[in-house]
């Protein structure tokens, strides 16, 4: 066991990056493969649309995210440091129920955003701790 943090350390980049791969999923295991159990959203203004804007919409989108949030639909949100947006993780199983839900804000209705999805799951590497445990 003494050998295995360190071996876990130095392997678990490469395999973390191999699972981001676009072809990943393809000659990978299908435990190297997460259940998918969130859905990162990255929300940016689209190009060409003003602050003020979107600043006209705040008030109805702050209240529709707090419901969400409130509902268990939203399990985290943040500001991006560089100013440019919000990143959400939202209680999602795939996509398209992510796109779903993130179409209800008013600030989609009013096609002022970019959304970014990015399903998420558990770092499946960390299996290499006990195999045998995790069959």
């Amino acid at each position: 066991m003494k050998f295995m943090i360190p071996l876990l350390m130095a392997v678990l980049p490469a395999l973390s990056f191999a699972q981001s791969r676009p072809e990943a999923g393809q000659g990978l295991p299908s435990g190297a493969i997460p259940k998918i159990t969130a859905v990162l959203v990255i929300q940016t203004p689209r190009e060409g649309v003003t602050v003020q804007q979107v600043m006209a919409v705040i008030p109805d989108e702050i209240q529709a995210t707090v419901k969400l949030y409130l509902d268990g639909k939203i399990r985290q949100w943040y500001s991006r440091g560089d100013g440019k947006g919000v990143i959400l993780l939202v209680d999602a199983k795939t996509e398209d129920e992510a796109r779903a839900l993130m179409e209800t804000l008013p600030l989609a209705k009013a096609h002022l955003m970019d959304h970014e999805y990015i399903p998420v799951g558990p770092l499946m590497p960390l299996r290499a701790l006990n195999p045998a445990a995790f069959q």
